[in-house]
């Protein structure tokens, strides 16, 4: 009798615990017609400005789908999810990759993070790296997936990922790098603003202008841009700004 008792309270503690972190997982439903007026990762940047006796600011101008550089979308997906259009949210075979070359390091240190999961830890999750904040990455992933279109999944991952220092989104960025529109960048900026995404607050030169060629080199591969064109593109510097178009970003008020 003390077997059966036992599986029995097993299988009510785990339908529970299953039952509390479902009802605990955010409403994302919102999303599909509202922009978010701020995300965690942005609460964790002023927090921490404030620790520091700095006044937080940030600069995002919200920019629809159709208004970001269709460059710009093409290296992220080809840099940060190449299989973004093809899965629901986790790509298995970079989930599989990471937790092998995490296991081998014993440290967690390769993501494995689809667009949409980026988007999930950075809507509602904090940056640090455990089981649990993966598998709640994961989670809300699968929601969000279920809840949105991929058309809409990416614009808002494209208007507030972090791209320096209070920078977010690809407006902002493109202006404060650039002193451009997203939509006026051309293949060599598109590629540079993906290499900054892995380190975008303390960017090494070096590794930055390695990762932009590579964007361009697979912008090759995949035929859209020629082998001429992304040769002529990775001999400008970084941040080349036209004179007549510098100019300081404008950021749009955010609530305290």
């Amino acid at each position: 009798m003390k077997g059966p008792l036992t599986k029995i309270l097993f299988l009510f503690l785990v339908v529970g615990l299953a039952a509390y972190e479902y009802a605990s997982l955010p409403d994302v439903a919102p999303l599909k017609n509202n922009d978010p007026e701020t995300t965690a990762l942005m609460e964790l940047r002023d927090e921490e400005h404030r620790q520091s006796g700095l006044i937080p600011v940030r600069q995002q101008i919200w920019a629809p789908y159709d208004a970001v550089s269709e460059h710009l979308k093409k290296a992220i997906v080809i840099s940060e999810d190449a299989s973004f259009f093809g899965h629901r949210g986790i790509d298995l075979y970079e989930l599989k990759e990471a937790i092998r070359k995490d296991l081998e390091s014993g440290q967690l240190k390769r993501g494995g993070s689809t667009i949409t999961m980026q988007l999930a830890r950075n809507l509602y999750l904090d940056p640090s790296k455990n089981l649990l904040r993966k598998v709640r990455e994961i989670e809300i992933a699968l929601q969000l997936e279920q809840a949105l279109s991929k058309q809409r999944i990416f614009e808002l991952y494209l208007n507030v990922v972090e791209w320096g220092p209070g920078i977010y989104g690809a407006e902002a960025a493109a202006r404060y790098h650039f002193s451009k529109s997203t939509l006026e960048l051309d293949p060599a900026e598109a590629a540079t603003l993906a290499a900054l995404l892995p380190s975008p607050r303390n960017p090494q030169e070096k590794i930055l202008l390695y990762r932009r060629d590579l964007i361009l080199s697979r912008m090759v591969q995949i035929g859209h841009i020629s082998a001429a064109e992304a040769e002529r593109e990775s001999r400008r510097p970084l941040f080349y700004r036209e004179p007549e178009k510098i100019f300081e970003p404008q950021a749009e008020p955010f609530p305290d």
